[in-house]
């Protein structure tokens, strides 16, 4: 499904700070602001009707991988670069990333991302969604960089160039309506404080992730899944923005690590019950309307109950189900709930290894890794445990210091 040089990719860009040539209060690094371009560009393409999500969808992690690759070079000199040397960067970028990508999908994703970094006309239309929402994101950190830099010579400039660029993206309905500052524009604001949220908050950790950041990993993981088991295209797209926006809530109760949510019979229950108490005040009246009941499906609101992580169907109703490889088919609108939260967990146990083969091994981590582990299974022929194996010995043997462990 998916390697661990690949992985070691996705979450390098974790380590990769923005406007890192500016004073800043807080850190901001590629991750989140990959994650948060991918949740807006989700809202603006929802109000467009000539979008093809799949395809938005590759895209972005086409995108989304070229970055991790030039690394942290600034978007106006990585822009110039591109307009004289875009041939020799692509190819390069694609040799970078052909050993970890070329066995994804037999071959077909290698062969997308190649058209897609040479041929500007594919995906043409979703490629505009993505600049216009990688637009937003920026601006929106702009905003939090200029706080603490206005007593510098050229920020004023900075500013200027930034709140210019929003016209060349105007004929975007979302991006009128989050300019506005609409309800929408609340939603784009909820979702980015998840980047001052870090996971694993009890415990130090290499490289920190936010749960927004999180977040995108898990979508990866779980588009991957998808490509793996052939799911049609609505079944790929629901399980990637499932994925997306299942900890949308923890920006209104924060982030609660698992040990303390069962800590106590039944606190995890009441948890529940605010989060969709949250939901149904603070996110859904921000959304439009006709948005309302795809994105409570999504966020796994069913029954007065809120489950993101069960496999279900969404026909006239939702229906909970048994064996979903079944109904891959659009009209069934599947989402793989079981295989989510191996991704899920998944993204935890890299996230631990990761920490650990930096040389960050509190006993919260190594006793975490430990039970992640346990967790994972085979769901439809995908063996999440043997992949989380195969990654704790690749980054036990890259020349880092971690300390493999043994597990039972």
């Amino acid at each position: 499904m998916i390697n661990p040089t690949i992985i070691d990719y996705i979450f390098t860009s974790a380590s990769i700070q923005r406007w890192n040539d500016y004073p800043r209060m807080v850190e901001l690094v590629e991750l989140d602001k990959q994650a948060h371009k991918f949740i807006i560009a989700y809202f603006i393409a929802k109000l467009e009707t000539d979008i093809n999500y799949t395809h938005l969808i590759e895209a972005g992690i086409f995108e989304f991988l070229r970055r991790v690759v030039v690394t942290d070079i600034r978007p106006d000199v990585f822009r110039k670069a591109l307009q004289k040397k875009s041939k020799e960067i692509n190819a390069w970028v694609i040799s970078k990333l052909t050993p970890s990508i070329k066995d994804i999908d037999n071959g077909s994703f290698l062969q997308k991302f190649e058209e897609y970094l040479s041929n500007p006309e594919m995906y043409k239309k979703e490629r505009f969604v993505l600049k216009a929402a990688s637009y937003l994101a920026t601006k929106w950190e702009f905003s939090i960089v200029y706080q603490t830099s206005q007593f510098l010579n050229d920020i004023e400039d900075v500013k200027k160039s930034v709140d210019e660029e929003i016209e060349d993206y105007y004929e975007l309905i979302g991006v009128r309506k989050i300019a506005l500052n609409k309800k929408l524009g609340k939603i784009i604001d909820l979702s980015g404080r998840l980047r001052f949220q870090k996971r694993w908050a009890q415990t130090p950790r290499v490289p920190e992730t936010s749960v927004l950041g999180h977040m995108l990993t898990v979508a990866i993981f779980g588009y991957f899944f998808s490509v793996e088991v052939n799911a049609c295209d609505k079944r790929l797209q629901n399980n990637f923005f499932t994925a997306l926006f299942h900890d949308l809530p923890e920006a209104l109760t924060r982030d609660i690590i698992t040990p303390v949510k069962y800590c106590v019979d039944e606190l995890s229950d009441i948890i529940a019950e605010y989060e969709i108490e949250k939901i149904q005040d603070d996110i859904l009246p921000n959304i439009p309307e006709i948005l309302h009941d795809e994105f409570s499906y999504l966020l796994g609101l069913y029954d007065g109950i809120k489950e993101e992580f069960q496999d279900k169907i969404y026909e006239d109703k939702i229906q909970i189900v048994e064996d979903i490889s079944k109904y891959n088919s659009n009209k069934y609108n599947a989402i793989d709930g079981l295989a989510l939260k191996q991704c899920d967990k998944l993204s935890a146990f890299v996230e631990a290894s990761l920490s650990i083969s930096h040389g960050i091994k509190s006993k919260e981590l190594i006793s975490g890794k430990k039970e992640i582990l346990k967790g994972l299974k085979v769901v439809q022929g995908i063996d999440f445990k043997a992949i989380a194996t195969q990654i704790d010995y690749e980054f036990g043997t890259t020349g880092q210091t971690q300390v493999r462990m043994e597990f039972d």
